[in-house]
């Protein structure tokens, strides 16, 4: 974990710049300039060097992290998807060059996937930003390989994966290729380019069997149900290696039932407000009993963008005799991404027909194979490393969803 330093913060706001040295100043932007890899253009630096002359010392600081931000460069697989959408948007609307891997398959409506593309383009357009997503897989390495060259990135958020616990029963090989092999290909490329930051989605899934609530990071994940879990464990331990052999400084992010528009069709919102709208009954797992810690999309991706800017440390306290599951001697780290406020499942059907106005025809069946009782996500640990937490209520969120969906569907 980060030391504790006891000399005095720089950044305090009763300090001021008008007496340093502007070569000191043009040192410490020249200085983290590089550690951005890039050069920004010489104006930039003339302007904001005389402008912070008249600014405190955490406005400087907080002009120099956004210059170095705009030039941190980032590759997003699966950028046509759910999350990997939101995500590249929110870069691209701070000015961040992206470079999109997705391979558009027909996992669900592949038109949905190019409506979120085509926004993208719009928005980086009016923002003035470098954009383009590149229709390739991360199965092939090859094409992988050459994309990620060109574009020398300096930070990777791995969204792309065969997603779904109920379809890893019925199709587990396209699990193995995609979260594993593709996975394997990601880890290969950040090793290769030395980049800096890894983000990689995990999931709450890796929990299991677990009946002890809340999930915490120090728990053990040894005991996957589904296939899907299994790959996303397999995931951890490979992040783990790399940033053990080869110093690669990586985030597993354990996702909690992330809801919102633009979101997956194959998902219980989406589904069921199709259905309710449609007339057509539901099925209602475990007989509604189930509960999910249902998570805003843009609770998730502003954590996924804080973390993105805070990369993982080696814990120096590492214990091995008593390891931590969630710290290293390693840059490596997991961190649940959830509400911590779990639904039942009949409750949040209630909150769709309320928004919608409209009753639901229930059709109760027993839980599935792969399905866990309930997930609830105890995020301690991320809100002391990012100081955020997500609070979206459940109410807010569907109605931000039912809005987007009768827009886009009508």
């Amino acid at each position: 974990m980060e030391e504790s330093s006891s000399k005095t913060n720089p950044t305090q706001d009763n300090l001021n710049l008008s007496n340093l040295d502007l070569s000191v100043l043009f040192f410490a932007i020249k200085k983290n300039l590089k550690k951005a890899s890039l050069v920004v253009k010489s104006i930039e630096c003339i302007r904001l060097i005389f402008a912070l002359k008249t600014k405190s010392v955490a406005s400087w600081f907080s002009n120099i992290n956004y210059l170095i931000e705009k030039t941190m460069k980032t590759l997003v697989t699966g950028a046509a998807g759910f999350i990997g959408y939101h995500l590249t948007k929110k870069l691209i609307t701070n000015g961040i060059k992206v470079l999109g891997i997705d391979n558009f398959n027909e996992y669900y409506d592949p038109k949905l996937k190019q409506s979120r593309y085509e926004n993208l383009k719009k928005i980086a357009n009016n923002f003035g930003v470098d954009f383009l997503i590149k229709n390739v897989s991360i199965e092939d390495y090859s094409k992988l390989k050459l994309i990620a060259e060109e574009f020398q990135p300096k930070r990777v958020v791995n969204l792309a994966a065969q997603a779904g616990v109920r379809y890893s029963i019925e199709n587990p090989s396209s699990y193995v290729q995609s979260n594993l092999v593709g996975f394997g290909n990601i880890l290969e490329i950040c090793r290769s380019l030395k980049v800096e930051n890894l983000l990689y989605a995990s999931s709450s899934s890796v929990y299991g069997g677990n009946t002890k609530t809340p999930f915490k990071e120090t728990d053990s994940v040894d005991h996957p149900i589904s296939l899907y879990a299994a790959s996303k464990k397999a995931n951890e331990l490979m992040a783990h290696t790399y940033s053990h052999l080869y110093g690669l400084p990586a985030i597993g992010l354990r996702l909690f039932t992330v809801y919102g528009p633009w979101g997956r069709p194959d998902m219980a919102l989406f589904k069921f407000t199709k259905s309710i709208i449609a007339g057509e009954p539901i099925e209602v797992y475990n007989y509604g009993e189930m509960k999910r810690d249902f998570t805003y999309i843009d609770d998730t991706i502003e954590c996924i963008y804080r973390l993105l800017n805070k990369p993982a440390c080696l814990d120096k306290s590492f214990d091995s005799k008593h390891p931590n599951p969630s710290r290293s001697w390693s840059p490596h780290m997991v961190f649940n991404i959830g509400n911590s406020q779990p639904t039942k499942l009949i409750s949040f059907i209630e909150a769709i027909e309320s928004e919608l106005n409209i009753k639901a025809i229930k059709k109760l069946i027993k839980i599935q194979p792969g399905d866990v009782n309930t997930t609830y996500a105890d995020t301690s640990l991320l809100e002391s490393w990012i100081n955020y937490k997500p609070s979206t209520h459940i109410e807010e969120g569907i109605e931000k969803f039912t809005k987007w969906y009768l827009s886009y569907y009508r």
